[in-house]
């Protein structure tokens, strides 16, 4: 337990430092672009415009890391203290690029603003808000960045310094392709945020400086070890894994997307020593080579890399010798190591589980992985989650709305897994629950989703079902929709479901589990359901989370608590600051009790209103729960 815990705080800190530079990626190949292009060793030597390089490395990237850390701890408010903050560290030492200094200062600044902001909460005498918010933070800036200035600045100049002459040690003892025992694997396990950073970024930018290049960008960036595991898949591979390594491969290596060939690797753990081995073949050929890039590569795409490659010397071929070469090492072990194994179909889906469970969230890309066959001649999809209650019932009803935006014959509804029916050719789940649904209807065309508001998958099935359709199949959907509506009993009695009273504005929690509480306990005491409802809530948060995407979560029981529901009813809770539901924030939280049916009709309506992020962030602003209660009625 101990050791998860730990794993897991390295991962948080590590998602942490890359919040902080993620989003300025572009500043930095900005900066990389104009480094390459205009120094006196670039494409176009350019006295004039290599003057921007000095102040952007020194200035402009720092303030932007220190801003958006601050941002990110205490909003627009601690990102101007974080930035005030970071400008004591970048004077201080005005010799080494400050990125270790403003990942420290930028959060730290906006910590003590946080703090100092909670404690004069409420005791601001009206009129004075203003001038006290202004000062706070122009003080408790200016002294940080004193601070800053005087003590934390030179300790981390000379951190920086003794972590550069670490490498350069390692370099000239030709140990450096050793760092990826450590590295390979710390990307599979999600541990490398906090590696590539955290210490890497920092040093490559510092030695960019120096000699206009720097290697440890390449260390993690390199799509050769993961490519070297695919390509084995797609020659070697069975099952599901051979049919979907391809498409993995393009969004791998074009698309720098690196965590979607991590489940290949989960599958088969001697593949661990494929992309080791791999990496340092990589490393090895930089370092003999003398490749290196100028910045970041972001993702790690060869479009990226070939973009912040310096036009001097070999560095082109070196970089992209170093790329192929771990390509064909990795490729040669795993195809070793698959051609040994036994010939079962890989399970891939149990593999991308585990990445999941690894990393802590949801993967972006792990709806990629497989899927199955989409059939000629779809009349039938089904939304499935655990209760059949809110989450798929929202997903339905967008998916409906544009089904019949195209004229397309197919018939949306929307189920429990337990209750799916024999005929439904198209599932769509959350990817937790894609499993169970396979296992109740393996013959079914599945598709996951991670965000059932606004999911990209719904466009490509819509597409899909697009090609081959008749205009006479058109003619029936109308009756479709009919059906569905006339499903929903007692939709006249919507005015009961949602009340004023029921929507509480303003809300904070430090945990979900506390906002679903609150939101649950609001049903209890409007009468929708009995006491146990609320704890079958929080189970049904344990199977998977009901945030929705689009700043929206929608908790409700489990199909087991449907006995506990008197009737159906909703509360509603503004969350202005949001509530993290595994690494998204909720700012809108609609508590669900749902009984034969009779929410639907409203639901639906929630759900086309919140599939557009401009209505959902007037939700968040709305100042009273009237005009919140409008919003949702606006559809």
């Amino acid at each position: 337990m101990a050791q998860s815990n730990m794993k897991v705080a390295v991962q948080k800190f590590g998602n942490f430092l890359s919040s902080m530079v993620l989003p300025n990626i572009g500043a930095f190949i900005a900066w990389g672009l104009i480094t390459a292009l205009f120094i006196p060793t670039g494409f176009f030597p350019n006295e004039s415009l290599a003057k921007l390089v000095g102040p952007m490395v020194t200035y402009l990237l720092p303030l932007l890391i220190g801003y958006t850390g601050g941002k990110l701890v205490h909003d627009q408010r601690g990102g101007v203290v974080g930035a005030i903050a970071t400008m004591g560290v970048i004077v201080g030492a005005p010799d080494t690029p400050m990125f270790l200094g403003a990942m420290v200062m930028g959060p730290l600044g906006a910590y003590v603003i946080k703090k100092f902001d909670g404690m004069i909460e409420g005791k601001i005498r009206a009129g004075f808000e203003m001038l006290v918010n202004n000062f706070s933070a122009g003080i408790l800036g200016g002294i940080l960045a004193i601070l800053a200035f005087l003590g934390v600045g030179p300790a981390v100049d000379a951190f920086t310094s003794l972590l550069v002459e670490g490498v350069d040690w390692l370099v000239a003892a030709g140990l450096l392709p050793l760092t990826s025992i450590l590295i390979e694997p710390a990307k599979i396990l999600f541990l490398n945020n906090a590696i590539n950073h955290g210490v890497l970024s920092p040093i490559g930018l510092e030695q960019v400086q120096q000699g206009g290049k720097s290697i440890l960008f390449l260390l993690e960036a390199n799509p050769g070890p993961g490519l070297g595991v695919l390509l084995a898949f797609m020659f070697f591979g069975k099952g599901t894994a051979k049919q979907s390594a391809p498409g993995a491969g393009i969004i791998h290596f074009f698309g720098g997307i690196h965590e979607i060939y991590f489940p290949y690797v989960l599958m088969k753990p001697m593949l661990f020593i494929s992309v080791i081995l791999g990496g340092m073949s990589g490393v090895f050929t930089l370092v003999l080579l003398g490749g290196g890039l100028v910045s970041p590569a972001s993702p790690g795409s060869i479009i990226a890399i070939t973009a912040v490659t310096p036009p001097e010397g070999m560095a082109y071929l070196a970089n992209f010798a170093a790329v192929f070469v771990a390509a064909a090492v990795s490729f040669i072990v795993s195809a070793i190591i698959l051609k040994s194994s036994k010939a079962t179909d890989e399970d891939i889906e149990g593999a991308t589980k585990k990445m999941q469970e690894m990393k802590g969230k949801k993967s972006s890309v792990a709806g990629h992985v497989s899927k199955g066959t989409l059939p000629e001649e779809v009349n039938k999809i089904v939304f499935a989650c655990d209760a059949g209650m809110g989450s798929s019932a929202m997903g339905a009803s967008l998916l409906r709305k544009k089904v019949k935006a195209v004229n397309l014959d197919v018939s949306v509804t929307n189920t429990s897994i337990s209750n799916l029916p024999s005929d439904a050719q198209v599932v769509i789940t959350q990817e937790e629950l894609t499993p169970r649904a396979k296992n109740k209807l393996p013959n079914a065309y599945h598709i996951s989703v991670d965000n059932f508001l606004s999911s990209p998958e719904y466009d490509k099935l819509i597409a899909s079902l697009q090609d081959g359709i008749t205009d006479e199949q058109a003619e029936v959907v109308e009756d479709v929709e009919k059906e569905a509506v006339n499903a929903e009993p007692n939709a006249d009695h919507d005015d009961d479901l949602l009340l004023e009273e029921n929507i509480f504005m303003n809300q904070s929690f430090s945990t979900k589990e506390e906002a679903i509480r609150f939101a649950g306990e609001a049903l209890v005491k409007a009468g929708y359901v009995e006491e146990s409802y609320v704890d079958a809530m929080i189970d049904r948060e344990g199977i998977t989370s009901t945030y929705m995407g689009n700043n929206v979560a929608i908790p409700h029981g489990t199909e087991d608590a449907k006995k506990a529901v008197i009737k159906s009813g909703f509360t509603v809770v503004q969350v202005p600051d949001g509530v993290d539901f595994n690494g998204e924030k909720a700012k809108m939280i609609f508590g669900i009790a749902g009984k034969d049916g009779t929410h639907l009709e409203i639901l639906s309506g929630i759900a086309v209103v919140c599939s557009e992020q401009e209505n959902v962030d007037q939700m968040v602003q709305a100042k009273s729960a009237k005009e919140l209660k409008e919003i949702i009625n606006s559809n």
